[in-house]
């Protein structure tokens, strides 16, 4: 979590994104992957209203090496992003863009963790799973926040 942490204060004000890894039949996360937010108010087709500050894409780059990985001994467990405004929740747009295109179930098999920032600190983090009873994405956990 410190890692995360770090990243998200190190894109402040902006939105932070990446992946915890781990190994393929576990639920043990034990790594970070950073990745770029390419979110470009001009080409994002849903939201040219939204700014990197309130949104996060991830880049062509990153998302071409999680793809790559998901079947890899060590591979993407959680996708994690902050939200600046200091609130950790899976909002709409977050469950739009992890949902599939046709909306039965997650784009990925992974689960999802919402890092809550502000100016002063890290407020908290949540963690999200897909719930296939409800068809949607539940939370599961929820982490102190820090003085970073």
């Amino acid at each position: 979590m410190e890692e995360i942490f770090a990243h998200a204060r190190e894109s402040f004000p902006n939105e932070c994104c990446g992946w915890l890894t781990g190994k393929k039949d576990s639920y043990i996360a034990n790594g970070v992957r950073r990745a770029v937010n390419a979110y470009d108010t001009k080409i994002h087709p849903t939201a040219k209203d939204r700014t990197p500050q309130t949104a996060f894409v991830i880049s062509d780059k990153d998302l071409l090496a999680l793809n790559q990985t998901l079947e890899d001994e060590i591979r993407p467990l959680i996708i994690y992003h902050s939200h600046p405004n200091g609130r950790a929740y899976f909002s709409e747009t977050d469950r739009k863009n992890a949902v599939d295109p046709w909306g039965t179930g997650p784009a990925y098999p992974v689960q999802q963790i919402v890092i809550g920032i502000n100016n002063d600190r890290i407020i908290e983090a949540r963690q999200f799973a897909w719930d296939t009873e409800l068809e949607d994405f539940i939370e599961i956990a929820t982490f102190e926040g820090a003085d970073i």
